[in-house]
């Protein structure tokens, strides 16, 4: 797209849910109602595992970073959308955009390398038990947190401004609800082959990485589990890793049709439906299949709720 009188823009303004102008109070519920939800259930989880030395434990370790991370996800964009969802004018500062994009590429990224960690987490449990407390050690658990940290913010601190560097046209209008990478760039007015090349190439390794990482660990998991002699014990091997495998499929299901299918036609209306359920549905979802349907967690849940009931009777 080129600009014939290039301008400095300000501010962009989203047309993300201009199509549902008669719903958007309906929508504003729903989505506060959805948010709410989320972040209480995210706050009883990370709150039951640290109250809770049974859940002291590196696979919740690694799920109560998950939790708080989703949770600062969902902050970036969801009160920004609530807020929009009831104004006239649906709009956001350049500053404001940048630093949107870089917050959630941040915490997008990081969230897949993330979930490579658990994937491995899962690898040493199954296929390791006996040396699963040394290979796993608090220490290792920290630094690969702070690994998959590291890397979603690489990530984020070079794409960021290999997007916002670009000139933008007077009209600044994204058609999409929070500044994702594929309609700021249509709102440019031209961008050079190269910087779509990088952009895409570095997508693909956030999403592409991991996933090798986590097919790699299952691959062996699933060898390890066929081995066990009996039935009840393949069950319960598996049963601990498909609230992980059904995380993943969702994650890089929606990732990879937002960023890695070809951009010929983007940013569209089905770009924003996904997009709204990878920012307000998958952090809703992310909870109730990885902790409240565990019987672990559920026990553990009631434990200390029942230490909280006592202690303020006393």
């Amino acid at each position: 797209m080129e600009c014939a009188n290039e301008t400095v823009v300000r501010e962009f303004v989203f047309l993300g849910f201009s199509s549902l102008a008669e719903l958007q109070l309906l929508l504003f519920i729903v989505f506060l109602l959805l948010y709410l939800f989320t972040l209480s259930t995210n706050a009883v989880i990370v709150s039951t595992i640290v109250l809770e030395r049974a859940l002291h434990t590196p696979m919740y370790f690694f799920l109560s970073v998950l939790s708080c991370s989703e949770t600062c996800y969902t902050f970036v964009i969801v009160p920004k959308m609530l807020v929009d969802l009831l104004a006239r004018k649906k709009s956001i500062s350049f500053l404001g955009c940048a630093i949107q994009m870089f917050a959630f590429l941040f915490l997008g990224c990081s969230h897949s390398f993330l979930l490579a960690v658990m994937g491995y987490d899962r690898y040493v449990a199954i296929c390791h038990p006996l040396r699963y407390t040394v290979l796993m050690g608090h220490r290792v658990c920290v630094g690969l947190v702070a690994a998959a940290s590291v890397c979603g913010f690489t990530v984020a601190q070079v794409i960021t401004p290999l997007v916002f560097r670009l000139p933008f046209q007077t009209s600044n209008q994204l058609r999409h609800f929070f500044c994702d990478i594929s309609p700021v760039l249509q709102s440019a007015c031209h961008h050079a082959h190269f910087t779509r090349i990088a952009i895409f190439l570095l997508c693909a390794l956030v999403l592409v990485i991991p996933l090798l990482l986590i097919l790699a660990s299952y691959i062996r998991i699933m060898s390890a589990i066929l081995q066990f002699p009996s039935n009840l014990g393949r069950y319960k091997a598996f049963s601990t890793c498909a609230s992980h495998l059904i995380v993943v499929v969702v994650h890089y299901g929606c990732a990879s049709f937002i960023y890695l299918r070809p951009k010929s036609s983007y940013p569209s209306r089905q770009d924003a439906l996904i997009s709204v359920s990878y920012t307000i549905l998958t952090p809703l979802f992310n909870p109730v299949v990885y902790s409240l349907r565990n019987k672990e967690f559920k026990s553990a849940l009631h434990r200390v709720i029942e230490r909280t009931v006592t202690l303020r009777q006393r």
